[in-house]
């Protein structure tokens, strides 16, 4: 691209930005919403385990019949610690979209703005709707939305990634049969955790990323 002219500076900027500010501080109108996303292989185990013998316990091996994989949508709403989880059969841009769509018309109609923390998946974007959508309806949705991206390698900002941590260590820490049940085991979980909702005590500003996680903010060279 070759040097700049006399006094004016090159900006790098990597994609995305940080989310650190966005959760404490509740506004008018706004919600927010935090998309995570998670496979879960849908399988059993090897029904046929070797007996117990004289001396010898009995064995089952690690194999199993693997059935297919589900995709798994997290939303998580950090001021008020409520949680909902959509499973779908597949992780494309219309099933994000088609989430998105539900957050905003059945959860959240009379919010003015969601604010909606993603990570960078490449479905993660406004033109997922316009995919899914007449261009008007599409339009409509957007103009709802506050999105914001966790940095590359940083979703782990994103809070709906822990609640997917939680979600895989209390109810998906074993092998489950089929999708039915994979749904009702989630939609169970969901209900049991939102009954007791645990806010998020955000503490982690945009001041503490600014410098904890400086490689990953816009470098100015003069030049």
């Amino acid at each position: 691209m070759g040097d700049p002219p006399a006094g004016q500076r090159r900006v790098r900027v990597r994609h995305g930005g940080c989310a650190g500010g966005l959760y404490p501080t509740p506004r008018p109108g706004v919600s927010g919403g935090l998309p995570g996303r998670d496979q879960q292989v849908v399988g059993g185990r090897n029904p046929d385990p070797l007996p117990a013998e004289p001396g010898q316990p009995e064995r089952v091996d690690y194999e199993y019949e693997r059935r297919g994989t589900a995709n798994l949508f997290m939303t998580f709403e950090p001021l008020t610690g409520q949680r909902h989880v959509t499973v779908t059969d597949r992780r494309t841009a219309v099933d994000f979209a088609e989430e998105v769509k539900d957050l905003l018309e059945v959860r959240y109609p009379r919010a003015e703005k969601v604010v909606l923390v993603l990570d960078n998946l490449n479905t993660h974007k406004p033109a997922a709707l316009y995919q899914a959508f007449e261009p008007a309806v599409a339009r409509s949705l957007i103009d709802r939305l506050g999105i914001h991206h966790t940095p590359k390698h940083g979703s782990g900002l994103n809070r709906a990634e822990i609640e997917l941590s939680v979600l895989s260590r209390q109810c998906l820490d074993r092998r489950i049969p089929d999708a039915d049940t994979l749904t009702r085991e989630v939609a169970a979980w969901e209900q049991a955790r939102n009954a007791n909702p645990r806010p998020v005590n955000w503490r982690f500003t945009t001041l503490n990323a600014r410098i904890k996680l400086k490689r990953l903010y816009p470098s100015i060279q003069s030049g």
